[in-house]
């Protein structure tokens, strides 16, 4: 795979159990870009970012991420390849048992993290990129949707990962604090994240365009390999 792209699919067929979602896939996402996916329900948006993170097996075609051979994958290989993405949820995924120090040293020590002091820097690094410095030991209950948002970004980097996949993460939120997120991962975008994003928040990314992959009829339409221009202010109106 080219030194500069992150994400190679090749005539990649994605499949949730026996159904097929996403039918020949080619796809190239180059280091350093910002995506969006986006569709109706059902399309394949989340299939796709499942698939890039090995949580769905590619069935047929080949499929590179970070380096990492997807076809026919080792199960013991799957989290070196996580180890290189962070990856944000819609509904957050946090220990709701534990304080935000406890969540983010949690996954610091479960990807082989052994240093106390290490560990206390990277959690106040990151945090403090996300404006959470100041909410430490505060529990997820205590917390706003949009605070627990930045948490979860904040665990997403603690890594330092090469790609970020964001599934729908602004979809609990407000307008205001959906676009402070969106406002977010292009900041972490410009210090040079690669950013695939699936959402359904157009009023946020009409404001901010950028290279768009549509899911439709078990394809990908790409606003850049395919120069289909995608027109944000008509998907305002329409039922995806």
């Amino acid at each position: 795979m080219e030194s500069n792209k992150i994400v190679k699919l090749v005539k990649a067929d994605i499949y949730q159990r026996e159904n097929l979602i996403l039918a020949d896939v080619n796809l190239e996402i180059s280091q350093g870009e910002f995506i969006y996916v986006i569709g109706k329900v059902g399309t394949g948006k989340s299939s796709l970012i499942k698939t890039i993170h090995a949580e769905i097996p590619l069935q047929s075609g080949s499929g590179i991420v970070a380096g990492v051979e997807l076809y026919k994958i080792r199960p013991r290989e799957i989290p070196a390849l996580r180890r290189k993405i962070g990856v944000v949820f819609q509904d957050f995924r946090l220990l709701t048992d534990r304080n935000v120090h406890d969540n983010l040293s949690f996954v610091l020590k479960a990807t082989g993290w052994k240093n106390k002091l290490d560990i206390e820097s990277r959690i106040a690094e990151v945090l403090d990129s996300v404006g959470m410095l100041p909410k430490l030991t505060k529990m997820p209950h205590q917390l706003s949707g949009g605070e627990q948002q930045r948490v979860v970004i904040a665990r997403a980097i603690l890594n330092n990962p090469e790609l970020i996949l964001a599934d729908e993460p602004t979809g609990n939120l407000d307008p205001e604090t959906s676009a402070e997120i969106v406002d977010l991962f292009i900041r972490l975008n410009n210090e040079g994240k690669t950013v695939l994003m699936v959402t359904h928040d157009y009023a946020s990314i009409a404001k901010k365009p950028n290279r768009t992959l549509v899911c439709d009829n078990h394809s990908i339409t790409d606003s850049m390999g395919n120069n289909v221009l995608v027109d944000f202010e008509s998907l305002l109106e329409t039922n995806f």
